[in-house]
């Protein structure tokens, strides 16, 4: 956890003491009638902050509080991704309010978004697909290129959004920076080594580039960064899916979504072309994610082996070299095979 305790200032047991940078961005002359801790999280402290507002209104508020200069980064990552995906799309998401640092303990840092009471089950497919097709197709990269304007997380983790033209591109470097993290976290595998090799010369290039070949174009949208069923709910006001913890950056929109949401999603929004590499680009997406998870949770061995798994089968589909090529690195280099498909020596 990167939460090192708040003396005096912990969410729950009778407190309504809060720390005056949090107090500052609180509605002017509310009164703080309770605090509890609220939610669950791996990283942070998480609580509630209910209110009474001068006119004598209720209103709620959400916390999460994370400590030092990676916590700092978390929450500014957080709230800019929550703002942003506001902004386009605001029932979609709690309002945020602000992020800071605490004025009586200053390597302690937090995130405030508005109190959305929820159900915590999964969205109705349709109804969720409608608004991710919404948020992919109004949102607007500020650069036209794919990124973000800050480092955002995931879990405590940062992840590659520099801006970049290509897709192509930009994903490659993201994938790199997740395998780079899963090694450094868990240690070198010769396995991986030589499956991801083939991966980034064989079976990136083969899935990604035809989406920016022949006249076609990448659409950069806005992607939540870690859509899974804990980081949705459904508004209990309304009924209306939520969507909640991001870590946003601009990406092609078939980008991470729940696998239970695929066929609702494409009834409306047209798979780009080559259609008939989508399924291979959603695990291609995918392996990017579980390589990412693999990293944040050091003793689970069995997050690697999944790694290793989608690599072994993308690779069996889409890493095979033409014959001829085969041919001459086994006369050049000789050769090893790795799931079925050759490597050089």
């Amino acid at each position: 956890m990167n939460y090192h305790g708040a003396n005096g200032l912990e969410f729950g047991v009778g407190n309504v003491k809060i720390d005056p940078a949090l107090l500052k961005v609180l509605p002017e002359e509310c009164e703080v009638i309770s605090t509890k801790a609220h939610g669950v999280s791996f990283w942070a402290r998480t609580g509630r902050i209910d209110v009474l507002l001068s006119n004598r209104a209720s209103k709620s508020f959400f916390v999460k509080v994370i400590s030092k200069e990676t916590g700092r980064n978390m929450v500014m990552g957080e709230f800019e991704s929550m703002n942003t995906a506001y902004n386009v799309l605001p029932g979609f998401v709690p309002k945020p309010v602000a992020w800071g640092t605490y004025a009586s303990i200053p390597d302690t840092h937090f995130f405030l978004c508005e109190f959305r009471e929820m159900i915590n089950d999964m969205p109705d497919p349709p109804q969720f697909a409608t608004s991710l097709s919404i948020l992919y197709q109004k949102s607007v990269s500020p650069t036209g290129k794919f990124g973000f304007h800050v480092s955002t997380y995931a879990g405590n983790l940062p992840q590659h959004v520099s801006w970049d033209d290509s897709w192509e591109s930009f994903f490659t470097k993201s994938m790199r920076w997740a395998l780079d993290l899963e090694i450094e976290r868990k240690g070198p595998n010769k396995e991986l080594e030589m499956l991801t090799l083939i991966l980034f010369d064989k079976v990136m290039p083969r899935l990604l580039r035809p989406l920016e070949s022949e006249g076609r174009t990448v659409k950069p949208s806005l992607v939540h960064g870690d859509l899974w069923y804990a980081n949705s709910g459904i508004d209990i006001k309304n009924g209306e899916p939520l969507v909640f913890d991001a870590c946003c950056f601009y990406a092609h929109n078939e980008c991470k979504f729940g696998a239970e949401y695929i066929a609702a999603y494409n009834s409306l929004v047209q798979i780009s072309a080559p259609e008939e590499d989508f399924e291979g680009r959603l695990d291609l997406y995918r392996l990017r994610f579980d390589t990412h998870v693999s990293a944040l949770f050091v003793e689970n061995d069995t997050l690697r082996t999944q790694v290793l798994d989608v690599m072994r089968d993308l690779i069996k589909r889409y890493g095979q070299a033409p014959k001829a090529e085969i041919i001459e690195s086994e006369q050049t280099h000789g050769s090893q095979a790795v799931a079925g498909v050759l490597v050089t020596a």
